[in-house]
């Protein structure tokens, strides 16, 4: 599962990526309340764990701003301030969770595995890399404001490749995320789709945003591989 630490003490930060990818977790940092919200807002995360006090703007100000937005992404807040007061204001902005500072990774886990469980999957309302634009609810793709007729199982897999933006998706990946198998098929079934995919999405006005990583799957991102 994707996680996303919003946390500017550089050591707190270090200290849970490092702990929940020991578990099997993909974690990622972001330093800044306000950039957090832009994050989240467009791009597919399980769940967040967000410090209160950031730079930027605060936690409980990124809560509400997302939650004004209808993103309902499960987020865990961590704060020094562990009075009761603190918490209500942040369960009443929108969080799912609030755990106090100083924390055992142990139990910021658990509470993850909680959220996880009671939120299901999360569904950002906009997936967007570059100028590339997927409105998941209401199957809308775009690029640079040209719409993007995609089929369905087209649109499947430019979700999947834009939920993991920045990393390699396998075939074994996309074979189970997309056609519901378990096993390789021994086709060029992945092949052929991707083909397609690239020759909607990747424009002349604009950098090519899907990659081919020789001898191990695909990856959307901006900058190449």
């Amino acid at each position: 599962m994707r996680i996303l630490i919003v946390e500017d003490e550089a050591r707190t930060a270090a200290g849970l990526k490092s702990g929940l990818e020991a578990v099997g977790y993909i974690a990622e940092i972001s330093g800044r309340g306000d950039a957090s919200v832009e994050l989240i807002s467009t791009q597919a995360y399980d769940a967040v764990i967000m410090d209160i006090m950031l730079p930027g703007c605060d936690g409980l100000s990124a809560v509400r701003q997302l939650r004004s937005r209808s993103n309902s992404t499960p987020i865990l807040l961590l704060s020094a301030l562990g009075d009761v007061d603190q918490r209500i204001e942040g369960l009443n902005a929108g969080a799912d969770d609030y755990l106090p500072k100083p924390f055992a990774l142990g139990e910021v886990i658990a509470r993850l595995h909680a959220l996880t469980r009671r939120g299901g999957e999360t569904k950002a309302i906009l997936l967007r890399v570059a100028d590339l634009s997927l409105d998941v609810p209401h199957r809308i793709a775009s690029r640079a404001g040209r719409l993007i007729e995609l089929s369905a199982r087209e649109f499947r897999l430019l979700e999947v490749l834009m939920k993991q933006v920045g990393q390699v998706c396998p075939r074994s990946l996309l074979l189970r995320e997309v056609w519901d198998y378990n096993f390789d098929p021994g086709t060029n079934l992945v092949d052929v789709y991707i083909r397609k995919l690239r020759e909607k999405i990747d424009t002349e006005n604009g950098p090519p945003l899907l990659h081919t990583i020789r001898g191990v799957g695909y990856m959307m991102n901006e900058t190449g591989p």
